[in-house]
């Protein structure tokens, strides 16, 4: 009975023996099969939109939407004409024209004798104003009796200001086949004496407001060239919402096979990703590209509203049209970027850029200590130095070898130990700035410049999540990135999530 319970034994052993071999062998394969799947997911990931197309027959919408926004948004900006009218008038009243306000505010006493070194003086200020009617004959008398009944105390005066009202008509767009705009400006003229050092500062400031013409008759149709425009400005909307959404896919995608390359390389390798392989999965470009299609769709309601005489912010409007723009233009450079002959300037912005930026805030620092130095000594004695955003715009200029000897010439020479000072100040800083930061700046961008060069001449640095997907040596057009739920190549491949 002993040997039939030994083979019965042995053989339950052997069988037991050969199930876990068998469950090993298959949890290893089952590993192997997860990570082909991760490393074939994450080169799909980084192709760029022909090597998609060859992987699984998705069309690069987002390249053509960007190409016809690049048309679009730059013909929308174009639109977005000058204001330039020629037709001006007073406006009118029940009583007539409109009367211009010439009004003086002065302190209410002052007694000023600099021979005695005297003064008397009241701070409180006091408003004088009196009107100018348009349509008032001119007396053409004397000289004497043509003044205005109008007495300046420049002891005591601090600003002089003139308001008046101006109409105009923008007939320039009826050529554009648009109906002219009418123009409302309200426009106030300033003497200011508060500095009451013998210069008196004039400005002009300028407030418009559009609207409706009241009564217009204009021959022939005019108003369908507005409508078409309207329906331009629709479609350049409904354009940038499709590239915004696409964008917004796709990075919400990357944040997710982020997260899932994460839990997978800690629960098979029990290893963290760096930060720097994390953030190959956050595309730049696409966030840059939303920034660009919010800025175009406010900018294009804007816009809209200004044609349908709503608004006037044309410099609002203009600022969103222009920066979008612009960053539709950066955004194509993406694209560029996947010729290695054109993507030279790219991988070396993108090298240089944190070095850059260290670089600058030291230079920074040494840049404000000159800023605020030279408008504290040298505000009173020169007029590029009166104010400390002056001063920044100055010495910029001196930077780049602008308007040099100006700066040194126009130095008052009152106090020969500020004027000293201004000549040490000077040469110092351009020194400094050219010979020395300046030449660091240019030698920092040209080794960076070199290095990726070489770069690309013995290959790149690997991180870990490139040897991980370097691993996978599937071509694109192998066939073994299609999805077994994948449709047959189509034009609406790309719309299936």
């Amino acid at each position: 009975m002993a040997n039939p319970e030994v083979v019965v034994s042995s053989c339950s052993a052997h069988e037991e023996e050969n199930r876990c071999n068998f469950n090993q062998h298959t949890s290893v394969s089952e590993e192997l099969l997860l990570e082909d799947q991760m490393r074939r997911k994450l080169k799909f990931f980084f192709m760029n939109p022909c090597e998609k197309f060859w992987a699984r027959g998705r069309k690069p919408w987002k390249l053509a939407i960007q190409i016809l926004k690049i048309v679009m948004v730059t013909i929308q900006y174009l639109q977005l004409r000058n204001i330039s009218v020629g037709n001006h008038a007073y406006e009118n009243q029940a009583s007539g024209q409109s009367a211009m306000a010439v009004c003086q505010y002065f302190y209410k006493q002052g007694n000023i004798c600099p021979g005695n070194d005297t003064f008397d003086i009241d701070p409180e200020i006091e408003t004088e104003c009196f009107f100018v009617q348009s349509d008032e004959p001119i007396h053409r008398g004397t000289s004497e009796e043509n003044k205005l009944n109008l007495t300046l105390d420049f002891h005591r005066l601090l600003t002089v200001e003139l308001h008046f009202k101006l109409k105009a008509i923008n007939l320039q767009t009826v050529r554009h086949h648009e109906l002219p705009d009418c123009y409302d400006f309200t426009l106030t003229i300033t003497f200011d004496n508060k500095a009451h050092s013998g210069r008196i500062k004039i400005s002009l400031d300028n407030d418009i407001a559009i609207r409706e013409c009241k009564d217009w008759h204009v021959s022939g149709s005019i108003q369908k060239n507005t409508h078409y425009m309207m329906i331009f400005d629709a479609f350049v909307i409904l354009t940038c919402m499709a590239s915004l959404i696409l964008c917004v896919r796709s990075v919400i995608r990357g944040l997710q096979l982020q997260q899932e390359f994460v839990n997978f390389f800690l629960l098979h390798y029990k290893k963290e990703v760096s930060v720097s392989d994390q953030m190959e999965f956050v595309n730049g470009w696409y966030i840059m590209i939303i920034i660009s299609d919010i800025l175009t769709i406010i900018g294009s309601i804007l816009k809209m509203e200004i044609q349908a005489k709503s608004l006037t912010s044309y410099d609002v409007c203009s600022i969103l049209l222009g920066t979008s723009t612009m960053l539709v233009w950066l955004g194509v450079i993406r694209y560029l970027g996947f010729f290695q002959k054109y993507n030279l300037l790219i991988l070396t912005l993108q090298a240089a850029l944190p070095n850059v930026i260290r670089f600058c805030c030291c230079a920074a620092m040494i840049y404000l200590g000159y800023c605020f130095c030279g408008w504290i000594v040298l505000g009173p004695y020169h007029d590029k130095f009166r104010s400390l955003n002056m001063v920044s715009e100055c010495l910029f200029s001196l930077i780049n070898g602008d308007d040099m000897f100006a700066t040194f010439a126009r130095m008052q020479q009152k106090s020969y130990l500020v004027w000293l000072f201004s000549r040490i100040y000077l040469y110092t800083f351009i020194s400094l700035f050219i010979y020395m930061i300046l030449s660091l700046f240019i030698a920092l961008i040209t080794d960076t410049y070199e290095t990726i060069k070489h770069y690309q001449q013995n290959g790149f640095p690997e991180t870990e999540l490139r040897t991980f997907i370097s691993e996978c040596k599937d071509l694109p057009n192998s066939g073994k990135y299609r999805l077994d739920d994948d449709p047959p190549v189509s034009v609406f491949c790309c719309c299936k999530k």
